[in-house]
């Protein structure tokens, strides 16, 4: 997870799931989530305690074969004054298999097929799942949920390694072969971090992207939180006064248009 510090990540993790079940509380397990309209809140709390449950057992065992990848899902209190607990084990759970021996040495299956090691690979999905769907369920109680610039921009950092990866390719090619080009470039800028510059050139064989400052097609400018929840389509791109769009406009929304994260 480039240019985060991975306690930096874990405390991160246990702090918004324990946002994430105060939201919960406070929509009620039957509300409607309106980011993700195909699921009510008790699915979205189910979601994201499992995926940190099957995550910490994948790297507990250091599976690295995906045929072996866990098959039981963790179960979900019945009753939701028991959830805050439960997800706050998770949470524990997850962050304390992602030791730091774990982050450098055990061999673990990495899904993105990148060059990361297959528990940061992890770190970091466990890091967008639960910050991404903790700004779900404030929405849908109509709480603020507020995404520290550091941990927004190693999201986004994430967010583009997923959409560049050879695993992307293999199992979204409608969504890579779509963001592919001939040599377009889009800038993503944030303002209130020095860590946050995004250059993504669409290229023929394949969308790439680096840290970098430079002239492009389209430049998207604004806090770093605001920009993750744009590109993975939590926020529109424009009506925000603290975004500014420099450039080609329709260039940045077939962007968004056509890139997912396993997070929506």
């Amino acid at each position: 997870m480039t240019h985060l510090n991975a306690e930096h990540a874990r405390r991160a993790i246990v702090e918004h799931s324990r946002r994430l079940a105060g939201s919960a509380a406070a929509a009620g397990p039957h509300a409607a989530v309106p980011t993700t309209p195909d699921w009510t809140i008790t699915e979205l709390v189910e979601h994201v305690g499992q995926t940190q449950h099957w995550v910490a057992e994948i790297i507990e065992r250091r599976i690295t074969d995906p045929t072996q990848l866990p098959t039981e899902m963790a179960v979900l209190p019945a009753d939701p004054g028991d959830w805050r607990e439960w997800l706050s084990g998770s949470a524990q759970r997850v962050t304390s298999a992602c030791s730091d021996d774990a982050l450098d040495d055990a061999a673990v299956f990495n899904a993105a097929g990148d060059e990361r090691t297959g528990t940061r690979f992890w770190l970091a999905s466990v890091l967008n799942e639960t910050v991404v769907h903790g700004f779900d369920a404030a929405n849908a109680a109509g709480r603020p949920d507020d995404i520290a610039p550091e941990i927004a921009a190693a999201l986004i950092s994430n967010h583009l390694a997923m959409l560049t990866s050879p695993t992307w390719e293999m199992l979204r090619s409608e969504s890579a072969h779509a963001i592919r080009g001939t040599g377009q470039t889009l800038q993503w800028r944030a303002t209130d971090t020095a860590d946050g510059a995004w250059l993504v050139e669409r290229r023929p064989g394949g969308a790439t992207w680096r840290r970098e400052t430079r002239n492009a097609d389209v430049t998207v400018t604004g806090p770093a939180a605001t920009l993750l929840l744009i590109m993975t389509r939590r926020r529109p791109l424009t009506g925000d006064d603290t975004i500014r769009i420099d450039g080609d406009i329709d260039l940045a929304r077939h962007w968004i248009d056509n890139t997912a994260h396993v997070a929506d």
